[in-house]
C-alpha cells in the first residue's frame, strides 16, 4: 500500500439512453425476487457482479462505461432488456387495475412498522427471522396489490459478518454502509428539499433524514439520524441494528415509533390502518394520541380512537424477550410528551404497565394501544394468550383477545429457479398466480418423479458448489493445510450429490438446541458414519454478540466437527446470510428443528425447505405445530411442560436418533433401478403440495386483510365520524364500567338440577347486582359442553340470558331456557361481562364475574 494522503473521487458511468431504465431497476426491490432482472445485471459483468455482491445499485455505480455502450448496441441483451422492462411495467400496471380490493377503500392505507426489514442482501438492514417475516409482509403486500407502506430505520450497519476460526470462536465485523451503493433515496418535498423531521431526546432536537425504499409497488420510508445537524452521540443512535446498551435501545424505540409518525405526516401519507410488527414500534401510539390530544380530544377517547385502527403482532414466546424500561427512564424521557397528553405520571405509567412487573412494558404499551392482537402461530397464539393473561385480569388465558395469524413466507423469493420452469412446463404458467389454491398445488404429484427428483439433485448441488466455496475460504484464512481442505470436502461432491443431507441453519439461541443431536455421540457415528448410507450434516449460524451461550454453541459445534471421525461428514460453514440461507433450504434433504418446546414462536426456514422439495424433521413447536400431517415429514412431540431440562434434551434427542436411524436414512437409500427412491420422493411432492399453498406469505397477508386491516379500516370511520363521537361515547362508557365493576355480583334464583331427560326444557335464572350498570351494559350467559371424565368432548356452546325484570333487593334478574340438544354428562357455567356494541372483542374489557 502506498504511503502518504489518500485521496478518492468517484467517476460514475453515463447510462445509454437505451439503457437509462437500468437505474430505475437498480433501484426497485423487485429485483430481489425477480431472476430475470438479477441475471441481466450479471450478464453485463460477471466478475463484477460477483464482487459487488449481487447488489444492482453498487453495480451501476462501478461497470465500465464501454461495457454499457457495447450493451446498448447488443441485440441480443436489448431484447433481454426490453423483455424484463415489459414485464416490470405489467407488475406495476396491476396496481391501477387493482381488481380485488379486499374491501379496502380507496382512502385506506396501512402502515407497517418494524425494527428490521430483510429483503436482500443488497440491503442490510436485518438480522434474522422478524427482518425476512418483515420484508416477506412487504413483498406479499406489493404481490397483492395493497394501499401499504413500511417505516423503519436505516442503520449505517446492519447486523454483522461473521467467521469462525479453528477454535470456533465466533469473529464478529461490521462495516458502515455507503448509502450510494444501496437502493434507497433521499424523500423529497415538492420544492425539492429533503424530508426531515426532529423528535427531542431529554430535551436534545435529534434531526432525522427520511429515506425511501421502493419494493415493487409498496414503499418503505427509513429514518436516518447520522446528519451533522445532530451530535456525535445523537449520530449514532440509528447506526447499528441491534447495537449498544438500554439507553440506546429506548432512543431508537422513540425514533422508529415517533419519528415514524411523524415521517409519514411529513410525507403526506395517511394511515387508516398502523401496524406494530413486535413492541419495539409501540411508542407510535402515544404520539398518535398525543395529535389528537392536541386537537381537542380527550386522552381516554383519544386513546381508543387511535386503538381501534391498530394492529399488533407480538414474535416474542417469553415473558423476559418483551423490551422493558425502568419508571426513571420513562420519565426522563416522556416528561415533556406526559404535560402535552394531559394526564398524570400514574396514568401514563399504566399505558405499560404488566402485572408483577415494575417495568414500562412495551408489549404492554402495544396491547393497551391496539385492539388487534396476534401471535405468529396457533401455538406461539396460545402461549402469547397465556403471557399476556393478566392484563385481562378476570378472563381465561384461551377466551382473552389474542388470536394468530401463522407466518409465511415470500414463494418467488425462496423458491429456487428450477422449479419454476419445471413448474411452468407441469403446471403452466398461471401457477404464480396460485400461492393459496390448496386443490391447485396437489397437481405436483402429476410431474413425473425422475424430472421431481432431479430438480431436487441439482439444487443439491449448487448447494454442494457453495459450501465448497465458503469451506475453502474458510481453510484458507485459518491457516489449515491443502490436506485437511480435501478431507473437509470429501462428501460435498456436486458432481455425485447422492449422499443424504441434513441441514440446521439458524440463529444459534440456546432454546433452539444446536447440539442436541451430540447427545449420544456413539449414536450419531452409527448413523452417518455408514459406509453404504453416507449421511452429511451441515450446521451454519450466527449468535448475537452479546449472547455467551449462543457462542458456547458454536464451540461445540465447532468440536466436534474437529473429531477425526466426524471431519467432512459434519461440517460448520460460517458467514450465515440470505444467499447461504437459500442455497441451503433449497439444497438439503432433511431441515432440522429442535427448539425447547413452546418457545419457537413460528419459524419460517422450514418452511421455505418444505416449499423447495425439502422434508422437515422437527419438534412440534412453531408452525410444524400445524403444518405436520403424518405424511410430509417427521415430528417429534414434546415432552411434559414440567420435565427436567436433561430428561427432556435426552429423550428428545433420542426421539431424533431413532427417526434418522429407523426411518429417514432407510427410506432416501431405498432406491429404485432409476437410481433414487420412489418413496422418498412420493413424500417430497406432498411435502410441497401440503405446505406451499398454507405457507406462502401472499396467504399470510390476505389473512391480515380479512381479519385484521379490514375491521380496522372499518372501525377507525365508526370511532371518528362526527368528531370522535364513538370514541368518546366508548370512553365515557368503559370509565362508569371500571368505576363500579368491583361491586357487580351474580347469583342463582333457581335449584340446579342433576339429570334431564332428553328434549326436556331447563329453565335458569340468576339475580345480578349491577351496581349502577343497566341491563344492556353487560351480558349474561351459559356456556355448555360435553365432558367425558375431565375430556371435554366438543366446544363451549354459548347461550345468552334476558332480563326479565328487577328484584325487590334491586338486582336484575335474568333468564334462559334451554333444551339440550346433545346427550351425557355436560357441564356448565354462568358469568357476566361487560358489554357493547363499539367493542371490538366481547371481552375487551377483561373484565368477568361467575357463579
Amino acid at each position: 500500500m502506498p504511503s502518504g494522503t489518500k485521496f478518492t473521487i468517484t467517476v460514475n458511468p453515463k447510462l445509454p439512453p437505451r439503457l437509462e431504465r437500468l437505474e430505475e431497476l437498480a433501484n426497485n426491490l423487485l429485483y430481489s425476487w425477480d431472476r430475470a432482472t438479477r441475471t441481466l445485471f450479471s450478464r453485463l459483468d460477471p466478475k463484477l457482479w460477483q464482487a459487488v455482491e449481487h447488489n444492482p445499485k453498487a453495480f451501476l455505480n462501478r461497470v465500465d462505461e464501454s461495457i454499457l455502450l457495447k450493451a446498448s448496441e447488443d441485440q441480443s441483451f436489448l431484447a433481454n432488456y426490453n423483455s424484463i422492462l415489459s414485464a416490470y411495467d405489467s407488475y406495476h400496471y396491476e396496481l391501477s387495475r387493482r381488481e380485488d380490493s379486499y374491501d379496502l377503500q380507496s382512502r385506506d392505507q396501512i402502515a407497517y412498522f418494524c425494527f428490521e426489514f430483510g429483503f436482500h442482501e443488497s440491503l442490510p438492514i436485518y438480522s434474522g427471522g422478524l427482518g425476512i417475516l418483515a420484508g416477506d409482509h412487504c413483498k406479499a403486500a406489493s404481490d397483492l396489490k395493497l394501499p401499504f407502506v413500511g417505516v423503519g430505520l436505516l442503520y449505517r450497519q446492519g447486523y454483522f459478518f461473521q467467521t469462525i476460526d479453528n477454535q470456533g470462536n465466533q469473529q464478529v465485523t461490521y462495516t458502515d454502509s455507503d448509502f450510494e451503493d444501496l437502493p434507497v433515496t433521499p424523500v423529497l418535498r415538492d420544492d425539492g428539499s429533503e424530508v426531515r423531521i426532529d423528535v427531542t431526546l431529554t430535551h436534545r432536537k435529534i434531526v432525522m433524514k427520511v429515506w425511501q425504499v421502493i419494493i415493487g409497488h409498496v414503499k418503505l420510508y427509513l429514518l436516518d439520524t447520522d446528519l451533522p445537524e445532530n451530535s456525535q452521540q445523537d449520530r449514532q443512535i440509528a447506526h447499528q441494528l441491534y447495537g449498544g446498551d438500554k439507553t440506546m435501545r429506548i432512543e431508537q424505540e422513540i425514533i422508529l415509533g415517533i419519528g415514524g409518525v411523524r415521517a409519514l405526516h411529513a410525507i403526506g401519507v395517511k394511515p387508516t390502518v398502523w401496524h406494530i410488527n413486535e413492541g419495539h414500534a409501540a411508542f407510535m401510539i402515544l404520539e398518535r394520541i398525543r395529535n389528537l390530544v392536541q386537537q381537542g380530544q380527550h386522552f381516554a377517547s383519544a386513546l381508543e380512537a387511535v386503538a381501534v385502527n391498530t394492529v399488533f403482532t407480538t414474535h416474542t414466546a417469553v415473558p423476559a424477550g418483551h423490551d422493558q424500561f425502568n419508571e426513571t427512564m420513562m420519565k426522563t424521557y416522556f416528561e415533556p410528551f406526559i404535560h402535552d397528553l394531559k394526564i398524570t405520571h400514574e396514568e401514563f405509567l399504566a399505558l405499560g404497565e404488566s402485572p408483577g412487573n415494575p417495568d414500562f412494558n412495551m408489549t404492554a404499551l402495544a396491547i393497551h394501544g391496539s385492539r388487534l392482537h396476534n401471535g405468529v402461530s396457533k401455538i406461539h397464539g396460545d402461549v402469547s394468550a397465556s403471557i399476556c393473561q393478566g392484563l385481562w385480569p378476570q378472563i381465561e388465558a384461551e377466551e382473552n383477545p389474542i388470536t394468530y395469524i401463522t407466518n409465511g413466507v415470500h414463494v418467488p423469493s425462496f423458491l429456487a429457479q428450477e422449479w419454476s420452469h419445471l413448474f411452468d412446463r407441469y403446471l403452466g404458467h398461471e401457477w404464480r398466480d396460485k400461492f393459496c389454491d390448496i386443490e391447485y398445488w396437489s397437481r405436483i404429484h402429476e410431474i413425473p418423479d425422475h424430472l421431481f427428483w432431479s430438480v431436487r439433485q441439482t439444487l443439491k448441488s449448487h448447494m454442494l458448489y457453495g459450501i465448497r466455496e465458503r469451506l475453502t475460504e474458510q481453510n484458507f484464512r485459518n491457516h489449515g493445510s491443502g490436506a485437511h481442505l480435501d478431507r473437509l470436502l470429501k462428501f460435498t461432491d456436486p458432481i455425485n450429490p447422492n449422499i443424504l443431507v441434513l441441514g440446521f441453519a439458524r440463529r444459534f439461541a440456546t432454546y433452539k438446541r444446536a447440539a442436541l443431536l451430540f447427545e449420544n455421540l456413539d449414536w450419531l457415528r452409527e448413523i452417518i458414519l455408514d459406509q453404504e448410507h453416507p449421511v452429511l450434516l451441515i450446521f451454519a449460524g450466527k449468535a448475537h454478540p452479546a449472547d455467551i451461550p449462543g457462542q458456547d454453541l458454536i464451540r461445540r459445534i465447532s468440536e466436534i466437527s474437529h473429531l477425526p471421525e466426524f471431519v467432512g461428514r459434519l461440517l460448520l460453514v460460517e458467514g450465515y446470510d440470505l444467499r447461504l440461507a437459500r442455497r441451503l433450504v433449497a439444497g438439503v434433504d432433511v431441515w432440522l428443528n429442535s427448539p425447547v418446546f413452546p418457545l419457537e414462536a413460528s419459524g419460517t426456514s422450514g418452511m421455505k425447505a418444505g416449499i423447495n422439495g425439502a422434508l422437515n424433521l422437527s419438534i412440534l413447536d412453531g408452525w410444524w405445530g400445524e403444518g405436520y400431517d403424518g405424511k410430509n415429514g417427521w415430528a417429534i412431540k414434546s415432552g411434559l411442560a414440567n420435565m427436567d431440562a436433561e430428561r427432556r434434551d435426552k429423550e428428545e434427542s433420542q426421539a431424533f436418533y431413532e427417526i434418522l436411524q429407523d426411518q429417514v436414512v432407510p427410506l432416501y437409500f431405498n432406491r429404485s433401478n432409476l437410481g433414487f427412491s420412489p418413496e422418498w420422493v412420493k413424500m417430497a411432492k406432498h411435502s410441497m403440495a401440503s405446505l406451499l399453498p398454507r405457507y406462502s406469505a401472499s396467504r399470510m397477508v390476505h389473512e391480515y386483510v380479512k381479519k385484521f386491516y379490514q375491521p380496522a379500516s372499518k372501525n377507525h370511520v365508526i370511532y371518528t365520524k362526527n368528531n370522535f363521537e364513538n370514541a368518546n361515547k366508548i370512553s365515557d362508557w368503559k370509565a362508569r364500567v371500571r368505576k363500579v365493576w368491583h361491586g357487580v355480583t351474580l347469583r342463582r334464583l333457581d335449584t340446579p338440577g342433576k339429570n334431564a331427560a332428553f328434549g326436556d326444557m331447563l329453565h335458569f335464572k340468576v339475580a345480578a347486582q349491577l351496581n349502577g350498570l343497566k341491563p344492556d351494559d353487560v351480558i349474561v350467559e351459559l356456556m355448555l359442553c360435553r365432558q367425558y371424565k375431565r375430556v371435554k368432548l366438543d366446544k363451549f356452546n354459548h347461550f345468552k340470558f334476558n332480563n326479565t325484570g328487577i328484584e325487590e333487593s334491586g338486582e336484575y334478574q335474568f333468564e334462559l331456557k334451554l333444551t339440550p340438544e346433545l346427550c351425557g354428562r355436560q357441564i356448565y357455567y354462568v358469568r357476566v361481562y361487560p358489554h357493547h356494541q363499539l367493542l371490538t372483542h366481547p371481552l375487551e374489557m377483561g373484565m368477568m364475574v361467575r357463579l
